[in-house]
């Protein structure tokens, strides 16, 4: 599976949630870069939003947020050890 631009993308904007609390949404303004608009209704449309424009994570959103900011805390501490 080779990384898109479009899911490049997604993953930059799971990667925005504050997931030490539930009751923090995200809002993607349109003034935001078309990729990162255009990210945040795919996740919408995907269910793992509940708005277009970012809103509050679904169950699955939230798994899917946990599990992309894991992959980069680890990366980020391979790339300095």
């Amino acid at each position: 599976m080779s990384l898109t631009p479009e899911l490049v993308a997604e993953l930059e904007v799971l990667a925005l949630f504050n997931l030490d609390s539930s009751q923090e949404g995200l809002k993607i303004h349109q003034t935001a870069a078309p990729k990162h608009i255009a990210a945040a209704q795919r996740l919408f449309e995907k269910e793992l939003t509940d708005q277009p424009d970012g809103g509050y994570l679904t169950s699955l959103g939230r798994d899917a947020a946990q599990n992309v900011q894991t992959v980069l805390t680890i990366l980020k501490e391979q790339q300095t050890a």
